[in-house]
């Protein structure tokens, strides 16, 4: 018995940064094709500002907002990768206590989101969306984070020795 394999997908990361927190809001994401190549980025600085998870909420509508125009909200999945937890538990049908003040914002991304007929949001760790990090700091003038895997984060350095 064959099993057909899962449609392929879009995949957009995103991520947004405020400088200080809250400030200026920088959005960053990477739209890649079914195929694997990019076919659309975003690193823009906003004119207001607001909080980290604003602007990620903000980078997240801007890619989908563009996958809409480009005709594809009903034709083909789509899976969202970010590092905000926030933005995951919000959008990813399990919704946390409500953040009052996002509360409007959260309803308007819900609104995007209801244009697709197949989408699937995924926490992933900071250093597996470096590409969308670097845009939204970009975007702001600040100068990439180096992106340091847990394991490596975890180590500790060996002591040493006193006479």
């Amino acid at each position: 018995m064959n099993e057909s394999s899962p449609p392929p997908a879009w995949v957009i990361h995103c991520d947004g940064s405020a400088w200080p927190n809250p400030g200026r809001m920088g959005l960053g994401a990477v739209v890649t094709g079914p195929d694997g190549a990019v076919r659309h980025q975003v690193s823009e600085a906003t004119t207001f500002t607001g909080c980290n998870n604003e602007a990620e909420l903000r980078a997240l509508m801007h890619a989908l907002r563009w996958l809409a125009q480009q005709g594809l909200a009903a034709s083909t999945p789509v899976q969202v990768f970010s590092d905000s937890s926030v933005l995951v538990e919000q959008l990813g049908g399990r919704p946390a206590a409500p953040l009052a003040r996002l509360a409007p914002l959260f309803d308007e991304a819900r609104s995007v989101l209801h244009r697709f007929d197949n989408v699937r949001l995924q926490w992933i760790p900071r250093h597996r969306n470096g590409a969308a990090d670097t845009l939204a700091r970009t975007a702001l003038g600040l100068a990439p984070k180096a992106a340091t895997p847990p394991s490596q984060r975890d180590r500790k350095k060996p002591k040493k020795k006193r006479r």
